[in-house]
Formats: C-alpha cells, sequence, structure tokens
C-alpha cells in the first residue's frame, strides 16, 4: 500500500481548503481503512470551514458523507472485509458508558467523536473509521447518490421511523433539504423566499417523474 495520500485540509477557519499530502491513515483496533470512492458536502462542512463551529483539530479534512472499499480490516471485529463497499458517517464514536449510549441513543452522546470535525474526513483519497459506526451499502445505489443518504438521509429516515408512519400518509418535512421519498411530500418554505422556492419545485418535479416511472411510490407537492 503506498505510504501517503492526498487530502484537502483546513489550515484556519475562514481560509479555502489546501490539497496536502498526508500520511495514509493509521487505523485502530477497531478501524477500517477505507479508499474513498465519493464523498458528499454537508451543510456542517461548511460550517465547520467558514469557522461557525469552533476548531477541534488542526488540519482536519472534512467530509462526512463517505463512500468507498475497504482496504484494510479492523483487528479486533471483523464486520467488514477487504474489498467491501461501505459508507462513513457523521456520528464516528460515543463513549459507550454514559445514560444515552446505555439506552441505545448514542446519537445523544455525551462525549461523541465525528468524522470530519474530531476525525479526519472522506475528502481525501483514503479515511479510516470505526467500523462500528459504518455501514454496509447495497448495490442499488451508485457511490455518487448513496453519499448523502449518510447524513440528511440518516436525519430523515429517524424522523421517519419516529413519527410511526404506517402505509400511506402525508408526511411534512421542515427545516433542512433532507432526502425523502416513498410517500406524498410536502416541502415548506417561506413566502417570498425566491431562492428556496425553486429549488424545492424543481426536486418535486424530480420526484414527481420518478413516480411516474415508478421508481417511488409517493407524490412531491411544493407549498410556497
Amino acid at each position: 500500500m503506498v505510504a501517503t495520500m492526498q487530502a484537502m485540509t483546513l489550515a484556519r477557519p475562514g481560509e479555502p481548503l489546501r490539497m496536502t499530502e498526508l500520511p495514509m491513515p493509521v487505523p485502530g483496533e477497531h478501524d477500517i481503512v477505507i479508499r474513498v470512492l465519493a464523498c458528499g458536502i454537508c451543510r456542517t462542512d461548511l460550517h465547520i470551514i467558514d469557522g461557525d463551529l469552533p476548531p477541534r483539530v488542526a488540519g482536519i479534512v472534512p467530509g462526512h458523507e463517505v463512500v468507498g472499499r475497504v482496504v484494510t480490516a479492523a483487528c479486533r471485529g471483523g464486520r467488514f472485509r477487504i474489498g467491501d463497499r461501505v459508507g462513513i458517517p457523521w456520528l464516528g464514536g460515543t463513549c459507550g458508558r454514559c445514560l444515552y449510549c446505555m439506552g441505545h441513543r448514542e446519537n445523544l452522546c455525551d462525549t461523541p467523536v465525528f468524522t470530519g470535525y474530531d476525525r479526519h474526513g472522506g475528502f481525501a483519497q483514503y479515511a479510516s473509521a470505526d467500523e462500528r459506526f459504518c455501514f454496509a451499502l447495497p448495490d442499488g445505489y451508485d457511490d455518487v447518490h448513496a453519499a448523502p443518504l449518510l447524513c440528511a438521509g440518516l436525519i430523515g429516515y429517524r424522523a421517519y421511523r419516529l413519527c410511526a408512519v404506517s402505509g400511506a400518509m402525508r408526511l411534512g418535512l421542515y427545516g433542512f433539504g433532507a432526502v425523502a421519498q416513498g410517500q406524498q411530500v410536502y416541502a415548506f418554505t417561506r413566502a417570498g423566499d425566491r431562492q428556496s422556492q425553486p429549488f424545492a419545485l424543481h426536486q418535486a418535479n424530480e420526484a414527481i417523474a420518478a413516480l411516474r416511472a415508478g421508481a417511488i411510490n409517493g407524490a412531491a407537492v411544493l407549498l410556497p
């Protein structure tokens, strides 16, 4: 395996990312190393780059919607083998001991580790991650379309599950541009928001086209 890799690093908040040559990731006992195939860009990445979130790691490599193939398997665990396609999300680690973790709500952990913020993320040729927080990805999604599911998709799906959706029903999403399909979907925008409304309408039209093609089983509706 090569000794170094190319990565986009943040020297100081508010500055553009820099192409940097870094050593290859050194995995911990539960870590896998992947060759990055795709990495989405989330608004949280921009908050980190712009300095809206205080820096935690000097020279951090952002990116937490990471799709790749395993090139080094974990020493302990063995969930994934070399060649498996996996996804690395925003939540990269938890303490496993706080009340939230003990109650199976580790997304609220008191001392979480976040990909692309506390540990290097996916704006690089290679990335490492704790395999216990990674996902096996089905072949039905290509790399580019699978990447956003690892952040916006997870948030939207969790909200969907918490709503206890049963059968066909109207589903409203407010406050974020998450991935949504399979129901009658309403996108809410502010009156007079001339930037968001055309974007939401475009997304609605794409969903309607997918509906007509039989790719999804719901409709998308824009409410300005």
